[in-house]
């Protein structure tokens, strides 16, 4: 490559990023690997599963591999101050916030982003499932990864056309099974790594001991009702439960009960039987549109209301510059405040929001 161009590649000491450094490396790219380290409750590092000594020994591990030299950056500050306090805002609010959105947001693609560029990298880069396409017009559109079970465009369906020209997702257009080879390949030692999951900075995965922790005021109680008034029980905060919910509701009755709503102004947990549950439709505002210009009309698409959940055909209207709504063919039983719900056409990630009703 003539006059090779500048990438960082934020690195997590997985076998993704880990093979996102190796291809770009074998493009000619000037490659640098960054590693964040994150906030954690107990001050110390083990405790956020992202940056953990281990992860970040494999990460300089591979570097070294690979030639590239490896920089660990604090972000600590930063993480807790937009993404924990996100979280706990949400819970208070009786919400299900998905602070992984807005750690993309803010901190790779804020946070990292701006170090990149201040060390003089053209792009940064992830190990993201997803890829990029550009238009006549120079845009670039987001697609789907190639492998549909590790697609993780949902996730990125927040950035903007600024930060989409500056990104690279090398993977996605492998197969994970593509990757690990790859990583074989190479003589990485992260190649059998197992993928990361759950909260990062949860330290031992119990999110209602954590919010009694750092969000005291998400435990006050309430009644549990039904639909039609009738009282079974009293439940221990809204903040911990969420729709669709069976288990661990604390009230008996001849039918299985599910959580049908949460009733914010009255702090009232709504349950009732399966057939109860399903919406045909919701309201999202916060809106991002990856063109970075909203729809003029309400037009037919596949919507996804969680990461893993299956598309849902609906039509979609658009309210202003930040705000649509959905109409769905068919009912669905989990549309949770809170969630990120993303829009597609085919392999097109179109954008999304935050569902508020």
């Amino acid at each position: 490559m003539n006059n090779p161009q500048n990438v960082v590649v934020a690195m997590s000491g997985g076998v993704d990023s880990s093979v996102a450094a190796a291809l770009l490396v074998r493009q000619g790219y000037r490659v640098t690997g960054m590693m964040l380290r994150l906030w954690s409750e107990t001050g110390q590092e083990e405790s956020n599963r992202c940056c953990t000594p281990d992860a970040m020994a494999q990460a300089r591990r591979v570097s070294a591999r690979l030639g590239i030299p490896f920089y660990a950056i604090d972000a600590k500050d930063t993480f807790r101050s937009k993404v924990v306090q996100y979280f706990l805002d949400g819970y208070e609010k009786g919400i299900t916030p998905n602070p992984c959105l807005v750690c993309n947001r803010h901190i790779r693609w804020g946070f990292l982003m701006q170090h990149a560029r201040e060390f003089g990298a053209d792009f940064l880069a992830t190990g993201h499932y997803a890829r990029l396409r550009s238009t006549e017009t120079g845009q670039q559109e987001l697609l789907t990864g190639i492998d549909a079970n590790k697609d993780q465009s949902y996730v990125l369906s927040g950035l903007s056309q600024a930060q989409l020209s500056r990104s690279m997702f090398p993977v996605g257009a492998y197969q994970k099974s593509e990757i690990r080879e790859i990583a074989r390949e190479t003589g990485l030692s992260v190649a059998e790594r197992a993928d990361s999951q759950d909260l990062c900075f949860v330290g031992d995965r119990n999110i209602r001991r954590f919010l009694s922790e750092h969000a005291p005021q998400v435990q006050q109680p309430g009644p549990i009702r039904t639909r039609n008034g009738e009282t079974l029980g009293q439940h221990h905060g809204l903040a911990f439960y969420t729709i669709g919910q069976r288990k661990g509701l604390g009230v008996a009755a001849p039918e299985p009960l599910y959580v049908l709503e949460k009733d914010i102004t009255q702090n009232t947990l709504i349950v009732g039987h399966a057939e109860e549950l399903g919406r045909s439709s919701l309201t999202a505002d916060s809106v991002n549109w990856v063109s970075g210009a909203a729809p003029d009309k309400p037009f037919r698409a596949q919507i996804k209301i969680r990461y893993k959940a299956e598309y849902a055909w609906g039509e979609l209207s658009p309210v202003g510059e930040d705000r649509f709504r959905v109409e769905f063919d068919q009912p669905l039983r989990d549309i949770t405040p809170g969630q990120m719900v993303v829009v597609y056409l085919g392999e097109v990630c179109l954008g999304g929001g935050i569902i508020a009703a």
